[in-house]
């Protein structure tokens, strides 16, 4: 019977080398507890750490800081933590931008130590099998050296015999005091380290290098940006026959992510009304009044790049005249104040050319008399936009003076914000209304990223009377096409 046996397999060599190749192997993909091109191949390229981004840019990156690090410096960044919501359910886990933009690794507990005498070093948790049962695997010390590229790497209860004597030979301490974990702060040669005035915010470095985005950086916040656009237009169509907050909320979520976001870069501002008067409102519980005006100030993250733009519009079809009286004074304003955007201007230039475009455009419409400088920060207390990047403020280091250079990404927008009690005519009580655009920074002069997204005032109401009763957006586009 083995002899028959042995005979049968002989002669089925081919069928049994392809079985062990194949059915039987024992190669595995390891799950280091984020994408990889091996787990995720339709989200990374090989090569790639996180979407988007290589290897090589963010040992690029590193290198880039080390050289703003004086020497015998010591950089420390953490890891974000994780927020809980109640004892056990945590809040959507999002990584503290620094340490993401210098290694890559998108998850919590880690702590990454950057200095001249070793490199990259960095600190990973640990977890237990039961972590492992109900969050998950994680990124340990393997994948640090692995897929990070550390050229260090230490399980995280080594971080007391370790980072102490590093902490004493440096000679300055950056670190991200935002995400500052008592592991390290707690340690008593870091406390000796503030008492003598050696420890600075790392953001001070980092702040710089991120204010230039890459090509590869600059792709996914088109790509970001474009995602909003989309998401946002379909809101548009939609808030004719839903004219409620909340379901605005709820549709531009659904559609930002629909197209491949992973969340919202924050709460949506979905103001009707006079709730469009509340430069940051976030309630989004109220009917829209038929009539009132909505804005909608919205943004995405695509694999940890942020849009940021907004609205306003009637969900009924049409601007009364005290609204589209004011809406084209915000319209003009930031149509010139993108047309400022160039190397070499800055965003508080281009803030001050806003506030002399609005006090005029209020003084000529009647709401407040000619220099009433108390009276136009009650309309408009805001600048007149903010860098973009990983974070919605994106390199909050960086003065609103500095000088833009092509790879700089910042937003233009101009608004005004009439209390319900405002002294100036009743027409204009109780309107909210802001225009904002991301725009790029170019060898030449500008790239508006929302370009796609429309403003104009006959635009709008055309799309909200031709399109929002079933026709829908790929209609649009079909008419579109046709008529080009």
């Amino acid at each position: 019977m083995q002899i028959l046996f042995r005979k049968l397999l002989q002669r089925t060599t081919p069928f049994t080398q392809s079985i062990g190749r194949y059915a039987y192997s024992t190669n595995k993909v390891c799950d280091i507890g984020q994408p990889t091109p091996a787990t995720h191949p339709q989200l990374l390229k090989e090569g790639e750490i996180t979407p988007g981004i290589t290897c090589d840019e963010y040992i690029s990156r590193r290198k880039k800081l080390l050289e703003l690090l004086p020497e015998k410096s010591l950089a420390i960044i953490a890891a974000a933590p994780i927020k809980m919501m109640t004892s056990v359910v945590p809040y959507t886990y999002r990584q503290d931008a620094d340490y993401l933009y210098l290694t890559g690794c998108q998850q919590p507990g880690g702590v990454a130590v950057l200095s001249h005498e070793f490199g990259l070093c960095m600190f990973m948790p640990e977890p237990t099998r039961h972590d492992i049962i109900w969050q998950g695997e994680v990124a340990g010390v393997d994948a640090a050296l692995q897929t990070f590229k550390a050229e260090k790497a230490y399980p995280m209860s080594k971080l007391h015999d370790i980072l102490p004597d590093m902490v004493r030979g440096s000679s300055k301490l950056f670190h991200n005091k935002e995400t500052a974990t008592q592991t390290y702060t707690e340690m008593e040669a870091f406390k000796q380290a503030a008492l003598i005035d050696k420890v600075e915010d790392v953001s001070s470095l980092t702040s710089g290098l991120r204010w230039i985005k890459s090509s590869a950086e600059l792709k996914l916040m088109r790509e970001s940006a474009s995602i909003a656009c989309q998401a946002l237009l379909q809101t548009m169509l939609h808030s004719k026959a839903h004219p409620y907050e909340g379901m605005l909320a709820a549709k531009i979520e659904y559609e930002s992510k629909m197209r491949g976001a992973q969340r919202m870069a924050f709460n949506p501002v979905v103001g009707g009304g006079s709730n469009g008067s509340v430069v940051h409102y976030s309630r989004n519980d109220q009917k829209i009044r038929d009539g009132d005006l909505v804005l909608m100030d919205v943004g995405c993250e695509l694999h940890g790049y942020v849009s940021d733009l907004t609205r306003t519009w009637p969900p009924c079809g049409s601007f009364s005249s005290a609204q589209e009286e004011l809406y084209d004074l915000i319209l003009q304003t930031n149509k010139s104040c993108v047309n400022l955007c160039k190397p070499g201007a800055s965003i508080r230039q281009i803030h001050n050319h806003s506030v002399e475009m609005l006090r005029k455009g209020f003084q000529e419409i009647g709401i407040f008399r000619y220099g009433s400088s108390s009276s136009y920060h009650i309309l408009n207390p805001t600048s007149i936009g903010h860098y973009l990047g990983m974070d919605v403020h994106d390199s909050v280091a960086v003065s609103y003076d500095r000088a833009l250079q092509p790879g700089v990404v910042i937003t233009i927008e101009p608004g005004v914000y009439i209390p319900s009690t405002f002294s100036c005519p009743e027409r204009y009580q109780g309107i909210g209304i802001r225009i904002e655009d991301e725009v790029l920074i170019t060898d030449t002069g500008y790239e508006v990223l929302t370009g796609s997204m429309p403003k104009e005032v006959k635009h709008i109401e055309s799309l909200l009377n031709n399109h929002s009763l079933g026709k829908g957006l790929e209609s649009h586009n079909n008419v579109h096409a046709a008529s080009s």
